[in-house]
């Protein structure tokens, strides 16, 4: 296994990236993954790694990098991580404050810096990439499979926010320009994955050129597919990376050192 923090130049100066990859003399396919409002931290890293060593390079760009170097995890006596509504409302608001000057345009600005980068990587392969993320992260993946169809032919997002809004470019209908495959995971008891939201991605991705696979899981809630949350559901998050895998291998197969 080979992990770093790189920096990948984009039109906005440096951005932190953490890169896990297999260390075989073999190229693997690219895989993005989105994180959620509180930024870079070892969790992240800990599932890109475990993604990495089947056989992909996993990058987990650092979002927030025009801010500085933003790190707002809250930790309980049991060393797990506070979720969002289990905080107070001062902490909320400190943690919400970065995601709100987060636009889709940086976003999709970011990942095309990345494109870039991983065009010229000798472990990458070239060719189809992935991408999944969590909350923030899985809102951003509609954007991103919605915006570069030709790159991004596998995504997956866990317990997203703000899927469906009356904008023009509400994620739900950037996304429908997507192809391949688009998993989502949602969690019954979240307030951000309410039917009618449910029921908007189904309704507008009818008839795209994409495969879309929704799931939805009885008794979670928000945030139960990340392993060091205060409610993070094992069984939940599981089931999740089985879809996600097999959409993995179908749209870009693992790369191994040849024998």
């Amino acid at each position: 296994m080979i992990d770093r923090l790189i920096e990948i130049p984009t039109q906005a100066g440096a951005m932190e990236t953490f890169i896990a990859h297999p260390s075989a003399d073999a190229r693997f396919p690219a895989v993005v993954l989105y994180m959620d409002i509180w930024g870079l931290r070892d969790e992240l890293f800990d599932i890109a790694r475990n993604l990495a060593v089947v056989g992909y390079y996993v990058l987990v760009p650092d979002l927030y990098h025009r801010q500085g170097r933003i790190r707002g995890v809250h930790v309980d006596g049991a060393g797990r991580m506070i979720s969002f509504h289990h905080l107070d409302a001062a902490r909320q608001q400190a943690a919400l404050a970065p995601m709100k000057q987060l636009t889709v345009p940086m976003v999709l600005e970011d990942t095309a810096a990345i494109i870039d980068f991983v065009s010229m990587e000798q472990a990458v392969r070239p060719g189809p990439m992935g991408c999944f993320g969590y909350c923030l992260g899985g809102r951003l993946i509609l954007y991103v499979a919605g915006t570069f169809p030709e790159r991004f032919k596998a995504s997956a997002g866990m317990h997203g926010s703000d899927l469906a809004t009356d904008k023009p470019d509400s994620p739900h209908l950037v996304g429908r320009n997507a192809q391949g495959e688009i998993y989502m995971g949602f969690a019954a008891l979240d307030p951000f994955a309410k039917p009618e939201v449910r029921a908007a991605l189904a309704e507008s991705f009818k008839g795209c050129a994409f495969r879309y696979h929704p799931q939805l899981h009885e008794n979670v809630q928000h945030g139960y597919a990340l392993p060091e949350r205060d409610i993070y559901d094992k069984r939940a998050a599981l089931s999740d990376w089985e879809h996600i895998l097999a959409m993995f291998h179908r749209q870009i197969p693992p790369g191994f050192a040849a024998s």
